[in-house]
């Protein structure tokens, strides 16, 4: 339903990207919108991007809404992401009445217009009612997240916990930058927010992305909880260094500059694909270091020229990315128990591969952005069980909602001498 028009307006992109994501074995949203903004201004974009992601995280409680307002009956599918677009426009972001109204009714057929203007004239005539109603829905509904990882997380942190964990997944996500000390920008821009405790750590206070400093390798583009891994693993200048999963590249370019670029650094990944922009990002955070980039799915085993060869090693591993679900709004609708299960026994085979690349008495890091227990202490339990006389030295779990950025696990482990 949504127009082909040469030059679309975000709000009706934003309805063509719905309808596109709610296709079975879509993209994720992330990557429907970076195909799709490219002809937009900074200020479209930036309201693209609000439209669909706040939809998307906002989803369970604007379908509710929507359900109530029609009385439970049915729409064609296109229609009703619209309509769910425009509550987003008027319930989270809280756009101007008449331009949502008005620019919504206007993306569709003359025929279709009293439905949509009826249903969001109704919304704003029992706005307060709403608001009102939201402290008594259930948990799943007013913070948009299926029942059972409500479930899941009520029973391991309380209710008081669950309920800061759903408000900060509920909430659009910062972006953050790391400095590269091997070649930090010229000046620290007025919209860089310095982050107390976390030397060369920022947050962008607007939304003006810094690409040239990302591009002139300044700044890498990522969360604090990807820090801890690094920490973990501690290499050192002349030491060889594996990470196993690397692409794009982020935790391997904070090696270099962890040890100023005088690691012997093998990166690999399974996606031939994404081998190109790892090496350029390697090479954007060093310019002067000379990283190795190889082809590797470590599920087929090491590779024997690999073995017991690697000062220490990195595995941050693929996973539920339950942590990140603030940043990665639409895994809460893709993510499943099943999914999980096949996930854990994936991690199981890869980490103990990759553990095969460890010198004796080396070191090894298993890193996820998952928070879930099958996934993390009890997947490194699972290892050491199976790989008698490895010893766990340090494992640190980070939580939203008390450590105040994405969720993520990593675990250190001592191979044997």
């Amino acid at each position: 339903m949504p127009s082909r028009n040469v030059h679309p307006n975000p709000r009706e992109l934003a309805w063509r990207i719905l309808c596109r994501w709610a296709e079975p074995n879509s993209e994720f949203a992330d990557s429907l919108i970076r195909r799709s903004e490219g002809r937009l201004s900074n200020p479209d974009r930036a309201l693209l991007q609000a439209i669909v992601l706040g939809t998307l995280r906002h989803l369970r409680y604007l379908e509710h809404v929507l359900t109530v307002l029609r009385s439970g009956r049915s729409l064609q599918p296109n229609l009703r992401w619209l309509l769910l677009s425009g509550l987003c426009q008027l319930f989270v972001l809280r756009l101007p009445d008449y331009a949502v109204v008005n620019e919504t009714v206007k993306q569709v057929p003359t025929r279709l217009r009293a439905v949509v203007n009826g249903v969001l004239r109704e919304t704003l005539r029992h706005r307060e009612a709403w608001e009102e109603e939201q402290e008594r829905l259930s948990l799943g509904v007013r913070y948009s997240m299926p029942d059972w990882l409500v479930e899941r997380w009520l029973s391991r942190f309380g209710e008081q916990e669950c309920r800061e964990l759903l408000e900060w997944f509920s909430k659009p996500a910062s972006v953050f930058l790391r400095v590269n000390e091997l070649n930090p920008p010229p000046t620290i821009p007025a919209n860089w927010s310095v982050l107390p405790d976390l030397p060369g750590w920022y947050r962008l206070t607007d939304g003006i992305f810094p690409h040239e400093q990302l591009h002139a390798g300044h700044v890498y583009a990522a969360d604090p909880a990807t820090r801890h891994s690094v920490e973990l693993l501690a290499a050192q200048p002349g030491e060889r260094i594996l990470d196993t999963c690397a692409a794009p590249g982020g935790k391997s370019c904070a090696i270099l500059s962890a040890t100023h670029g005088n690691c012997a650094l093998l990166a690999t990944d399974n996606m031939k694909s994404r081998l190109a922009m790892l090496h350029r990002n390697l090479l954007r955070a060093a310019p002067d270091s000379t990283p190795q980039v190889e082809l590797c799915d470590w599920t087929l085993g090491c590779p024997e020229p690999w073995q017991a060869s690697f000062d220490g090693v990195l595995a941050d591993v693929p996973c539920s990315n339950s942590g990140v679900i603030q940043r990665r709004v639409d895994v809460r609708w893709r993510l499943s128990p099943e999914e999980i299960k096949k996930l854990t026994a994936t991690q199981l085979l890869l980490a103990e591969n990759a553990m095969r690349a460890v010198k004796p008495g080396g070191r090894f890091v298993y890193s996820t952005c998952s928070i879930e227990p099958e996934e993390n202490t009890l997947l490194v339990q699972s290892l050491l069980t199976r790989n008698p006389g490895w010893q766990l030295t340090e494992e640190r779990l980070i939580l939203p909602h008390r450590d105040h950025c994405d969720g993520a696990y990593c675990a250190l482990l001592r191979a044997p001498h």
